[in-house]
């Protein structure tokens, strides 16, 4: 836990908990969907094992997170305390969706995107067998220029080495620009006539393959105006 505020306030006294680095993102990545060690750091890419590690201990010891065992296998879940959280973490997502919209070129990573996006696959959508979508990104480097999505009718997985199964559409893409998209301030249509966004493959599953994900978490919030971004434009 980190230090103590020296205060009464509720406030204050959870914020000893929760203001710690990657602490929050941990949660947000477990009400994602993530369970086991491994998928906690691929939705956490920067957050270093170690401190992964650490911070699910703090966690599981303050009644936020529990930790089972399953052979060699270890799960880990929210307790009802860490449950409750959800609206807090949704209403910040919210909020910096609204009022902090700017990315720098360090916010944009295809690994995290991707892992994005195979969560959010709507497999009622996508052809009823094994497909698999080849996303390349030419300005990346070279290390994060080519990863494989391979869907099946139950479940979506992201490859950074190619699988070796034949790819049904092949996505070009500025990764800031499918990133704009996946977040909901581009649409598909902008982004495919700007040609910075492309595909390869069938006219079939060209055509349908926006259609195969749900939408992003925050990507319907509504963006604020300039005249409500600043309230000096409203007098």
């Amino acid at each position: 836990m980190g230090a103590s505020y020296g205060s009464f306030c509720p406030v204050a006294k959870a914020m000893e908990l929760l203001d710690e680095r990657w602490t929050l993102l941990v949660i947000r990545e477990l009400f994602a969907g993530s369970r086991r060690f491994n998928d906690l750091r691929r939705g956490l890419p920067r957050m270093s094992p170690t401190l992964l590690s650490r911070r699910l201990q703090q966690l599981t010891a303050a009644g936020l997170v529990t930790r089972r065992e399953f052979g060699a296998e270890v799960d880990y879940g929210l307790t009802t305390a860490g449950q409750e959280l959800e609206p807090i973490v949704t209403a910040l997502g919210v909020w910096g969706t609204r009022w902090i919209p700017e990315l720098g070129d360090r916010d944009l990573d295809p690994r995290l995107l991707l892992w994005d996006m195979h969560r959010m696959v709507d497999h009622s959508a996508v052809p009823p067998r094994r497909t698999v979508l080849w996303f390349r990104f030419p300005a990346a480097a070279r290390r994060a220029r080519d990863w494989w999505l391979v869907i099946t009718p139950d479940e979506a997985d992201v490859c950074d080495i190619n699988p070796g199964h034949d790819v049904d559409v092949t996505v070009t893409a500025d990764l800031r620009c499918l990133t704009d998209v996946w977040r909901g301030d581009r649409s598909w249509a902008s982004a495919l006539r700007s040609g910075e966004l492309s595909f390869e493959g069938p006219e079939e599953l060209r055509r349908s393959v926006p259609g195969w994900f749900k939408p992003f978490t925050f990507a319907a919030v509504p963006r604020p105006t300039a005249a409500s971004a600043d309230p000096e434009l409203c007098r």
